[in-house]
């Protein structure tokens, strides 16, 4: 965490409500980027993301270590995840009906290119990579998001799943491990590697 962000959680955690809405700036893009990959609802992921900024906000004075605002930060994200998930389970028992709108996957990550083969490149990647992590158990799959496209930490990953850093490492082997066997996937990025 750099000196400055650290300051803007100290200033936040003491109330100041324009350091807080800095922080939300600075860490908007990855929280809606976790949580629309794993919900891939465009609507659902934003109306949850708002929702973990107002946790967060609410929650901040309780924060004891500033500089683990951003893995607490993550914690909190991957709770109302799977509170999203918890609810809409029951509520599927109740028997409502709950609309599938499934964005493609590439949509929150492409970037404002509007190269036609270049979308469709990044469109096939998501897909292959969609197949490898339907293989993965749900805390590789965990682990391996965590890393790869959050770019998380052991040990920031460690916190935010409340493992230790040797089970979080066990569960991310096996995740490469099963990722190196999908050798199209591999030759994909080989040759693919640049547009991502």
């Amino acid at each position: 965490m750099t000196p400055q962000t650290k300051a803007l959680v100290k200033q936040a955690k003491a109330g100041d409500k324009n350091a807080f809405g800095e922080l939300v700036n600075l860490f908007h893009q990855e929280i809606f980027r976790t949580v629309y990959y794993r919900t891939r609802d465009r609507m659902n992921a934003e109306d949850i993301t708002q929702d973990i900024f107002i946790k967060a906000y609410k929650h901040l004075p309780k924060l004891k270590q500033v500089e683990r605002f951003r893995p607490w930060l993550y914690r909190i994200t991957l709770n109302q995840i799977r509170d999203f998930y918890r609810k809409k389970r029951i509520m599927a028992i109740f028997g409502t009906r709950f609309e599938n709108h499934m964005v493609d996957a590439t949509e929150a990550f492409k970037n404002e290119s509007t190269d036609a083969l270049d979308h469709l490149i990044k469109q096939a990647f998501w897909k292959r990579v969609e197949v490898l992590l339907g293989k993965l158990s749900p805390m590789e799959r965990e682990v391996f998001l965590l890393r790869f496209l959050n770019q998380l930490t052991i040990k920031d990953m460690s916190q935010i799943l409340k493992k230790s850093e040797s089970s979080v490492k066990t569960h991310l082997y096996r995740a490469l491990k099963k990722f190196r066997k999908e050798s199209s996937l591999i030759e994909f990025l080989r040759h693919n590697g640049d547009k991502f």
